[in-house]
């Protein structure tokens, strides 16, 4: 686990605007994603995670002119996911701003597309997105989904994971689809279990609803906490997050004010 514990707010943008559902459905508006990141960073974010939930669905590119007036806005790491189909579509995004890239369906539609983006550009620009859901229809209980949560493969969630480390990814972002939006909390065994398979850093994602959720998370192996819900309602602060933290005797980075 990393020695100090991040926490992430998520921009889950759609025809440019941030959007929140519950269990990825009834997407609302929730703001300009710009104005949100810069409020974020303020806030002493450590990182902004931007993705864009209907580029695959929609089979079109991320929004890159989104993605650069934000990371003109932040200067602190930007991970950016959603539509991303190749290593050049990599290379464009690094090119506008971004730090780090979520893979998700294009990379179960065509594994080796994580072996090409590691071996062009490093494990530390590659990041796992797993958007996963319980089924009894794997061993571990946990199936992975594509296209935004819509669709359901025969993946096994650990499997695949273990699979994607193999090929180069340098970070896990684990989201819980049954805990999405729902505020009831992180999906700890699916975090712990991730835990178990996972030689590099998870990020838990899914379910915040109080700042007394995100500890345990961390506790169950994260080594990051992401939300977006929570932090674009203005029900919590990421100091708030950072404080309930060190109070659980969790390190974090500086926390704003």
């Amino acid at each position: 686990m990393s020695l100090v514990c991040r926490v992430i707010p998520c921009l889950d943008v759609a025809a440019g605007r941030v959007v929140k559902g519950v269990n990825f459905q009834n997407l609302r508006d929730m703001g300009d994603p710009v104005e949100l990141a810069r409020e974020y960073f303020r806030q002493g974010a450590d990182e902004i995670t931007f993705l864009d939930v209907t580029a695959t669905v929609d089979e079109r590119a991320t929004t890159y002119d989104v993605v650069r007036r934000t990371a003109e806005e932040v200067f602190i790491p930007l991970t950016v996911g959603g539509g991303v189909r190749s290593a050049d579509d990599v290379a464009r995004l690094l090119a506008v701003g971004a730090d780090k890239i979520g893979v998700n369906s294009a990379a179960i539609a065509r594994p080796p597309l994580l072996d090409e983006i590691a071996d062009r550009f490093g494990a530390q620009v590659l990041v796992l997105s797993l958007d996963v859901k319980r089924s009894p229809a794997t061993d571990s209980g946990f199936v992975v989904t594509t296209h935004g949560g819509r669709t359901e493969t025969t993946l096994d969630a650990l499997e695949w994971a273990r699979e994607a480390i193999e090929r180069g990814a340098g970070e896990l972002l684990v989201n819980s689809i049954d805990a999405d939006g729902t505020k009831e909390g992180f999906d700890l065994e699916l975090v712990s279990l991730m835990r178990e398979v996972s030689s590099v850093p998870v990020i838990a994602s899914g379910g915040a609803g109080r700042a007394e959720d995100f500890g345990p998370a961390i506790e169950a192996g994260a080594d990051a906490v992401l939300a977006a819900s929570v932090f674009h309602s203005g029900q919590l602060t990421v100091g708030d997050v950072k404080r309930s933290l060190l109070a659980d005797g969790i390190p974090v980075r500086e926390v704003a004010a």
